[in-house]
């Protein structure tokens, strides 16, 4: 047999192994998450310990007329609903033009509201992927079994988190913002309900708006906010005072948040709570300098990839679930990697990130330290298979065409 076949059969059968490793490393991550999954919605005691019980207990105060940032009866509720004993009283600290999303849950059950909620983040979820992987024309099943095992989305569905949420309002931006730009705006709505993970995009995003003249797309984003600005105040007139009294003593300085300005503040000084907030500036101060000399080209399906993947590892409070974010950047720079080596890598990544999610409960230190890595890992995955952007533009001309601003 020829040299050249027996290279090409070798190439075939590690490419072969590479596949079924990534397919493995996925399946077992999702097997993971969907038995832990139904597991929350079976177990009454597990029903109430996770994220999700903080959404219904404000959901409970919001309908009984109460304040929905009310400590010692918020703590009352979520511990009466299966919130360890260890874990101080939880707030909801999105703004209060989110409190109409919560408002319904109040009404159900904590199981009922549970699995409704769930089914919510579950259609989330997948509009946002089969959008994306539609935006960039990704075909490629190994792409699609990471787009769809991606352990930040699952821990999402476990936590009962609003970030999946946050992920649907960028990506219908980024399907519709040439095309339908009101709608578009009023995506953006989903993103202001956790506005401090985006601080560096949003800026830009401002920019490009005035720049551009892109002006429809403010407006559905201003609609978008008067209406549920208007919702909350027929819900609660004292919404903003309580929230901002909230804000005070809601313990928000002493969590150990896995983020970079934490590690900062931790390292240099503890009682400083501005430096928490150095690299959101200093990710800010470099998104100008990246976009303005690609202000007359700017494509959000190109460059808004790279200021997302800064925008997530800059923000000053962050968790392993609002890592979801990036999702849009990885699936574009998977779309075209030169290598199934990328994939695997990938795969790789975010089955120990749901080794970190699982390990959590026994000890923090993996999760937290796997979190803050994690940010770095994106980007440094993004610019090794893009090949530092040499080969993006040309996959995402095939895409779309790109307008001046």
């Amino acid at each position: 047999m020829p040299i050249s076949h027996l290279s090409v059969n070798r190439n075939s059968h590690v490419s072969a192994a590479l596949q079924a490793i990534v397919a493995s490393a996925c399946g077992l991550a999702c097997l993971a998450s969907v038995v832990c999954f139904l597991l929350v919605h079976v177990d009454r005691g597990m029903a109430g310990n996770r994220d999700f019980v903080v959404y219904w207990a404000t959901g409970r105060q919001l309908v009984q007329h109460g304040n929905p940032y009310d400590a010692e009866v918020l703590r009352g509720i979520e511990h009466t609903a299966g919130l360890p004993s260890r874990y101080s009283v939880g707030y909801m600290r999105n703004p209060p033009w989110s409190l109409p999303l919560v408002w319904p849950l109040g009404l159900l059950s904590l199981r009922a509201a549970s699995i409704a909620a769930s089914l919510g983040l579950i259609a989330a979820f997948i509009a946002s992927v089969r959008m994306l992987l539609g935006l960039y024309e990704c075909r490629n099943r190994v792409v699609r079994l990471l787009a769809w095992s991606f352990a930040p989305a699952l821990i999402c569905l476990i936590w009962g988190q609003t970030s999946l949420l946050v992920l649907l309002g960028f990506v219908v931006f980024l399907r519709f913002y040439r095309t339908r730009p009101i709608l578009a705006g009023a995506g953006l709505w989903l993103c202001a309900l956790k506005p401090h993970l985006l601080l560096p995009l949003g800026v830009i995003l401002v920019a490009w708006i005035v720049l551009s003249k892109s002006y429809r797309i403010l407006f559905g984003t201003g609609a978008a906010l008067l209406v549920s600005a208007a919702a909350t105040l027929a819900i609660d007139p004292h919404a903003w005072n309580e929230y901002v009294r909230m804000a005070g003593y809601s313990g928000f300085e002493t969590d150990p948040i896995p983020s970079l300005g934490m590690l900062l503040r931790t390292h240099v000084a503890p009682g400083v709570i501005a430096l928490q907030f150095v690299p959101a500036a200093l990710g800010c101060a470099w998104a100008i300098v990246y976009f303005w000399p690609r202000r007359h080209n700017w494509d959000w399906a190109r460059e808004g990839c790279l200021l997302l993947l800064v925008s997530v590892l800059a923000a000053p409070y962050a968790y392993l679930n609002d890592h979801v974010l990036v999702l849009p950047a990885l699936v574009f720079a998977a779309s075209f990697a030169s290598s199934r080596s990328y994939f695997l890598a990938l795969a790789v990544a975010s089955a120990v990130l749901e080794v970190a999610f699982f390990a959590n409960r026994l000890t923090p230190a993996p999760f937290y330290w796997a979190t803050v890595a994690a940010g770095l890992f994106w980007i440094a995955w993004y610019v090794a298979a893009t090949r530092l952007g040499s080969h993006a533009a040309d996959a995402v001309a095939k895409i779309a065409p790109v307008h001046s601003v």
